[in-house]
């Protein structure tokens, strides 16, 4: 199989777009020293943006959304198992979906 220079460029270009966004930042911040507020408000990003994923969900989703993350949420409370939400979610998303 022959790869085009172009299509190479184009693929490369891409990964580029892609990695330098998330390796920047990481290579920038390893070498500072954060204030303790920072710190304390960044601990807070990755709940906001699972809510915000889920806000999506539920407002497109069918009627399989809502008990999968209510059966999500509850075998994460009750475990604390990351597998076990997982495989809970989906199959009460593939069950009733």
């Amino acid at each position: 199989m022959e790869i085009r220079p172009e299509f190479l460029a184009l693929v490369l270009a891409c990964a580029a777009v892609t990695a330098l966004p998330r390796v920047l930042p990481l290579v920038a911040l390893s070498r500072l020293a954060l204030p303790r507020w920072l710190l304390e408000w960044l601990r807070h990003v990755p709940v906001a943006v699972l809510s915000a994923l889920l806000a999506i969900e539920l407002l497109s989703s069918g009627r399989a959304g809502l008990p999968a993350i209510a059966a999500a949420f509850a075998v994460a409370f009750l475990t604390r198992s990351l597998l076990g939400t997982a495989v809970a979610g989906v199959a009460v998303f593939w069950w009733l979906g």
